[in-house]
């Protein structure tokens, strides 16, 4: 199957990364490579580009898509070690970083992968498919509490606990292996009612894919290691896809941008702790009428944009 993802806020996010011809810029989650191409473009010869990106058909796919450019390094690997990924490399700091998170068009629509509750296939889910554990590990290996935590907390459903309870009664007479074995489990543990609010499946399905792929965890733990990453005046470009994602972005940037911890009645700062970043995006950038029209996917998409202070200004 032929990798093809549509990149969402295109304009926006190269407008936000600011490229500079002689920079050096790293996206984090490669993809296809259509936001890489834009930014490569705009590149000099001096210039540097670094993609990163842990799903190999991905990284096929954008190898190609970039063979163009002289300036262009590929790697295979999660974004949470880019540090030393780039200081293996002899790059210690960089003008740009940009990741677009979540699960990617062509991994959605790849039957095989098992991302999708609309393809019958194996529950797969895995970014990186040297990973062992994979969404049918999770749904036939972890204990019901397990579960249902995962499914209220990173799919955000209201009936993770029947949901959880009928996967492991169901688990109990023969091992759930497909996806849509999943989807008619699913169904029966949600009322009738309120199955035509959407595809039952859709919030547990994105649960279990966060989980296998531990989603948030890799996030929460790279976004202060990345900003330490950006030379000053470089810019921090990231997209999020739902609610989870787009709150732990907005409250590191803010951390960074105002991590003083004096209490509020003092009348000055004596903690010591300086702005790292200046927010560029106050409010999410979000996806126009145009856009919508021609990529329905784009609709959940918030840019935020965050600038690396220059501490001899503060």
């Amino acid at each position: 199957m032929e990798f093809k993802h549509k990149s969402v806020l295109l304009d926006e996010t190269i407008e936000g990364l600011r490229v500079k011809p002689d920079g050096i810029y790293v996206d984090g989650t490669l993809g296809g490579a259509g936001h890489a191409t834009e930014v490569c473009k705009k590149l000099s010869a001096k210039g540097r580009f670094i993609g990163i990106d842990q799903d190999q058909d991905a990284i096929i796919a954008a190898s190609e898509r970039l063979s163009a450019f002289n300036q262009v390094t590929i790697i295979r690997s999660n974004y949470c070690y880019m540090a030393d990924e780039l200081r293996s490399r002899g790059i210690e700091k960089v003008d740009g970083i940009l990741l677009d998170l979540g699960v990617s068009s062509y991994q959605l629509d790849n039957e095989e992968r098992g991302f999708s509750y609309r393809y019958d296939s194996p529950l797969d889910m895995r970014m990186d498919r040297r990973q062992s554990r994979t969404a049918g590990d999770i749904v036939n290996g972890y204990e019901e509490r397990e579960l249902y935590r995962i499914i209220r907390d990173y799919g955000e459903d209201k009936f993770a606990k029947n949901i959880a309870k009928h996967i492991v009664k169901n688990r109990a007479d023969k091992p759930i292996e497909t996806t849509f074995e999943l989807n008619e489990i699913i169904k029966a543990a949600v009322p009738a009612k309120m199955r035509q609010n959407g595809h039952p499946s859709k919030q547990t399905f994105q649960a279990i894919r966060i989980e296998c792929n531990q989603e948030l965890e890799v996030l929460k733990k790279a976004l202060d290691e990345l900003i330490d990453l950006l030379n000053p005046g470089g810019r921090f470009c990231i997209i999020t896809f739902h609610s989870l994602e787009d709150r732990i972005v907005k409250n590191a940037f803010r951390r960074n941008e105002n991590p003083c911890t004096c209490p509020p009645e003092f009348p000055v700062c004596v903690c010591g702790k300086k702005p790292r970043v200046r927010l560029v995006t106050r409010k999410p950038i979000v996806s126009g009428a145009a856009e919508l029209e021609e990529n329905s996917r784009a609709r959940s998409a918030k840019l935020r944009v965050v600038e690396k202070c220059d501490p001899f200004d503060i």
